[in-house]
């Protein structure tokens, strides 16, 4: 920035300059010769100088004039009747430019042309090089640097990765007192490899690292290295690295390093020659014949399977750190770091939000908090209610709720009668998960869904609960049955029937939740029991015939419970309908009156729906669509 204002400075006084040379004009009046003539012969001139034809002079009266003599006339004449009238006359040769002077005006028009030339390929390049030289320095390393005081992320701002923080504690210890480790011989890791799925907060926790050790931070793409010309990533790396050896101790991040760090000779003919290249200037400057202590290298990717194995190899990624998705207590904490940047109201609870979202993401909460605030935003509220981040869960993993949605009576009755199915069986079936809504808002590709919050993570199910998630699956079908006979069943159950056989056949072919079948492994990955052409297998016909017939007694089995629980409870499948009906969603408090025989009450908020159905009546619509989410049953 400095260096082109300097320049346009330059520009400047050298174009005020030449026009100043250029400038004739001046403060006498400009007369015409013959005016010139009889002004002479008048006796109005007081003096008079020759220059060249130009003749400049001044009256008697005290006024400056100037006039040009024509070429064709002759001076002697004109000097001597100045002289018979008294004009004092005086002459001056022309003035004569410098051989410099000359120089500069024949090549200027030459230099403003040039100087537009190089401004225009100085924004080219800037362009083309992210403002490091562009086309003109190709290998230059890309890596954005930040210093210590421009990185204000700590661990503070990093939630939910309690085991990743402290393996990586270590290198915010060495960075800070290196001689506290070398006095016993240790030495600080060449690199650190972050695995994990994307927005599990692997950058996050990359700059929390030197934003805790108050060091430099260089940032990188694995993908910036690379380019089309041969040589140019390897060269990117070493200057990377030489930059990063000035700012020492410093760390280098490189982002998705799954770019150029993938396993050498996979492909045809060996491979890519300039993507290998780099690697292996990455693996030299990282171990190599030349130490570059205090240059730690952490990189991140979500596929660490396809990197190649001298990458990870002590010397170079020392340690591997899993950033995994976060448990219920994690997504808790996580909830409420980006909880503190929005005004929330009192009935927002993190620890609900948190067992509502298994399988979320760091960088999932983010968005869904954000969501949230925009729900809120466009009710003119001043705080995000759990009602707005109910909505905005329901949009992130079932999609927006389609409000023109047209649905017939029978439609609409047909669906609550499902769905009431699936909210009976879930709530007497054997360990199942607490019922959180039960909704026939269309959302997505649903006409609606029972949604279910587990009372914490699992990292393993019974075979118990893998039968009751069948039987739920099979309660939507059943009801229709009830209702609408064999014949008039529809096709929202294809959804349940897919889930409920591909959960049946996973507990005979992998899980040995069978007795006949035995524990035996008969379905690998990526290859089921029938093997990957579906004609051939390492089993006998017997063996897939008895198969067959454990998956289809685990299904009958789980449908026969399912028909018996809701025979038994007819008069309650009618009632939940019946409110599904009325109020489109009903939540724990009207269940627990309809499974213990009561009449529903109306769900909470209810009254400001009534209440806002005027000409707007949007924010009616947000209290009636009270959504909320978990795992919920889709048809």
């Amino acid at each position: 920035m400095a260096k082109n204002l300097i320049l346009w400075v330059i520009i400047a006084v050298v174009l005020i300059a030449v026009f100043n040379n250029f400038d004739m004009s001046t403060n006498a009046e400009q007369v015409s010769y013959s005016r010139f003539v009889q002004q002479v012969e008048q006796d109005q001139v007081r003096s008079v100088t020759y220059t060249g034809l130009n003749i400049r002079g001044e009256l008697r009266d005290g006024s400056s004039f100037a006039t040009t003599r024509p070429e064709y006339s002759d001076p002697n004449v004109l000097i001597g009747e100045m002289i018979d009238h008294g004009v004092d006359v005086s002459v001056q040769p022309p003035e004569q430019p410098s051989i410099w002077t000359q120089l500069f005006l024949a090549a200027f028009p030459i230099l403003i042309i040039l100087g537009v030339f190089m401004f225009f390929m100085r924004q080219m390049q800037g362009g083309a090089g992210g403002g490091k030289g562009g086309p003109m320095s190709f290998g230059k390393s890309k890596a954005r640097l930040l210093s210590e005081d421009q990185i204000n992320t700590t661990f503070k701002d990093v939630a939910g990765v309690d085991e990743a923080k402290e393996d990586v504690q270590e290198l915010v210890d060495f960075l800070r007192d290196p001689g506290k480790y070398q006095r016993l011989g240790g030495k600080i890791p060449r690199g650190v490899l972050m695995v994990g799925q994307p927005g599990t907060g692997k950058t996050l926790l990359a700059k929390a690292i030197a934003g805790e050790a108050k060091v430099p931070f260089f940032s990188i793409s694995g993908s910036d290295f690379v380019e089309m010309f041969v040589g140019v990533g390897a060269s990117r790396v070493r200057d990377m690295f030489e930059q990063a050896k000035k700012q020492a101790p410093c760390i280098i991040f490189i982002d998705e390093i799954d770019a150029v760090g993938r396993s050498r000779g996979a492909g045809i003919g060996g491979g890519n020659d300039e993507r290998e290249q780099t690697l292996n200037q990455l693996l030299v400057e990282m171990d190599g014949f030349e130490v570059n202590d205090g240059i730690i290298v952490i990189a991140a990717t979500n596929r660490p399977d396809v990197l190649d194995p001298a990458l990870k190899r002590p010397g170079r990624f020392d340690r591997e750190v899993v950033v995994g998705l976060p448990d219920v207590r994690g997504r808790e904490q996580i909830l409420k770091v980006h909880m503190r940047k929005v005004p929330v109201g009192d009935d927002v609870d993190a620890s609900v939000i948190a067992r509502g979202t298994p399988g979320f993401s760091g960088a999932d909460l983010a968005n869904l908090i954000n969501e949230a605030a925009l729900f809120a935003a466009r009710l003119n509220r001043r705080v995000v209610t759990a009602e707005e981040i109910d909505k905005a869960k329901d949009k992130i993993t079932m999609g927006a709720e389609r409000k023109n949605k047209v649905m017939s009576e029978e439609d609409k009755l047909n669906t609550a009668y499902h769905e009431s199915g699936h909210a009976i069986v879930a709530y007497l079936a054997k360990e199942s998960d607490p019922i959180h809504k039960v909704t026939i808002i269309p959302r997505g590709q649903a006409l609606g869904f029972v949604q279910q919050l587990p009372e914490a993570d699992q990292v393993g199910y019974s075979r118990q609960y893998l039968l009751t998630r069948i039987t739920i699956a099979y309660g939507g079908r059943i009801a229709e049955e009830m209702t609408v006979g064999w014949d008039g069943a529809t096709t929202g159950a294809s959804q349940d029937i897919s889930y409920a056989t591909g959960l049946a056949r996973q507990m005979v072919t992998k899980w040995g939740f069978s007795k006949e079948a035995g524990p035996v492994l008969y379905e690998k990955e990526n290859q089921s029991y029938l093997g990957s052409s579906g004609g051939t297998s390492d089993f006998s016909p017997e063996t897939m015939t008895k198969i067959d017939a454990e998956v289809r007694k685990i299904l009958t089995d789980c449908y026969d419970h399912a028909k018996s629980i809701l025979e038994e409870n007819r008069d309650k499948l009618e009632t939940m309908t019946k409110a599904l009906m009325e109020y489109e969603t009903i939540f724990p408090e009207q269940i627990e009156d309809i499974m213990a025989g009561r009449e529903p009450g109306k769900p909470k908020g209810w009254e400001d729906r009534d209440a806002a159905k005027a000409p707007e009546s949007e924010p009616a619509e947000d209290s009636a669509s009270d959504s909320k989410d978990d795992s919920p049953t889709q048809h």
